[in-house]
């Protein structure tokens, strides 16, 4: 048995390599777009029955409401659904989820599961970039089908600048972490920088197979957006971004993964949390370590 698994992981890994990945999202953006009542109906209702969406917390609970599958699975939730950990000192959770691997950034790289290991100046696309962040602590966020997909600052922060990475579209469960090398570094990503008054966070929108977007709260939809690396700065009057709190930044059209990434001596993660550990977004993952 345990033979006949491991075998049916091989295939799904070599499949993804084989699978056009860009492609099929594109297949899955224009179809998730699709406004004919009977189709996204189907599509909406097929999804909450095969993935046991808990549709009582969304704004809008009926599913035929929804102008296109996007507009259901970015549904709203209600005022309270989701409460912020309001301690000044605590970093809540970006997402409704799983913890992937949490831990310290050692010599340079992320844990990505046992074994494989990647470097932060891979993720972020900028080696410079990546040095305010050696010898501190990251937090690598699995968001599964049926999670709410919007992802809410984990700390208030302005925003200095964001880095649109294009790459593959691999699938990010637990199988491909375990077998695909350097897969958050690999795939299509937004960075996004912040500066908070503790020092720079890092929060990175990573893409996915059908993943059909990336957007965020102050340009709309980022990704896809070609083939070359993109970078943005802020800070000036006319485009500066301060956000706080709980508050919404970005969102997935289906679903991926966040990677935070925080300074040296700046967080220590909650004693609980471990691989695997079940998130929701406002919830306390770490508290602000003591000068």
């Amino acid at each position: 048995m345990l033979f006949s698994s491991r075998v049916v992981q091989m295939l799904f890994v070599l499949l993804q390599h084989l699978l056009p990945h860009h492609l099929l999202s594109r297949i899955t953006g224009w179809l998730a777009q699709q406004s004919t009542p009977w189709l996204k109906n189907a599509l909406i209702k097929q999804f909450i029955r095969s993935f046991n969406v808990d549709m009582s917390e969304a704004v809008d609970p009926e599913p035929n409401s929804y102008r296109n599958f996007n507009a259901f699975f970015t549904r709203q939730l209600k005022e309270g659904a989701r409460p912020v950990s309001a301690e000044p000192d605590t970093i809540a959770s970006p997402a409704d989820g799983a913890v992937s691997q949490l831990g310290r950034i050692e010599v340079g790289c992320l844990l990505q599961a046992k074994n494989h290991w990647y470097s932060a100046g891979d993720l972020l696309g900028d080696d410079a970039l990546a040095r305010e962040f050696h010898g501190g602590q990251f937090a690598t966020v699995y968001l599964s089908p049926r999670d709410y997909h919007r992802v809410h600052m984990p700390v208030g922060g302005s925003l200095r600048e964001t880095r649109y990475i294009p790459g593959k579209l691999f699938s990010v469960n637990q199988t491909t972490a375990e077998n695909v090398a350097r897969l958050f570094a690999r795939n299509e990503r937004l960075v996004c920088i912040f500066d908070t008054e503790h020092g720079p966070m890092a929060m990175v929108l990573v893409g996915a197979m059908i993943v059909a977007g990336i957007e965020t709260v102050w340009s709309g939809q980022i990704a896809p957006a070609g083939q070359q690396v993109q970078t943005q700065r802020f800070g000036q009057a006319a485009d500066h971004v301060s956000l706080d709190k709980g508050d919404e930044m970005g969102r997935f059209q289906l679903g991926s993964t966040v990677i935070l990434l925080f300074p040296e001596n700046v967080v220590a993660w909650d004693a609980t949390l471990e691989a695997g550990s079940k998130l929701r977004m406002g919830q306390q993952i770490a508290r602000y370590s003591a000068p």
